[in-house]
């Protein structure tokens, strides 16, 4: 009878799949917390990027009698690359250079456009730019209303 009383040392299953639940739990708030951090930093990169490529188009117009650099059915010309310098802003997650095209698609893809519709939904003059870009949290947008 004696035998039967007496208490084993040790830690029983229950204790250690409960320890490691919580272990588990508590690396994926961790993880989590890390991942919106970094979306959050490559995201301020990107929207600063975006405010220099806008000033570099801005710099462009004045030296071109305001004129933008767009080629005729809004494709991106030659003027266009060169006013961003595709090597001076890459995007933060690749390292490789933005990308130009239409708006929806992945980070990196900058939408430039004179003339349509502003950020704040107004329209724009032909004298006017509005420069955008997906992020990874939302889109960055500016014009120069």
């Amino acid at each position: 009878m004696s035998n039967l009383l007496k208490k084993e040392k040790g830690f029983t299953l229950i204790e250690i799949v409960l320890v490691l639940a919580i272990a588990g739990l508590l690396l994926v708030i961790v993880f989590l917390a890390v991942s919106g951090a970094q979306k959050s930093r490559r995201d301020s990169q990107r929207k600063n990027d975006l405010g220099r490529l806008e000033a570099a188009l801005e710099n462009y117009a004045s030296n071109s009698n305001g004129v933008y650099p767009v080629a005729a059915g809004g494709a991106p010309s030659a003027a266009f690359t060169s006013a961003y310098t595709p090597g001076n802003f890459n995007d933060p997650s690749t390292g490789s250079p933005y990308t130009y095209g239409a708006l929806g698609g992945a980070a990196g893809v900058i939408n430039y456009a004179t003339g349509g519709t502003a950020c704040d939904g107004s329209a724009l003059s032909a004298r006017q730019i509005k420069v955008q870009m997906q992020l990874e949290q939302g889109i960055a947008c500016r014009d120069n209303k």
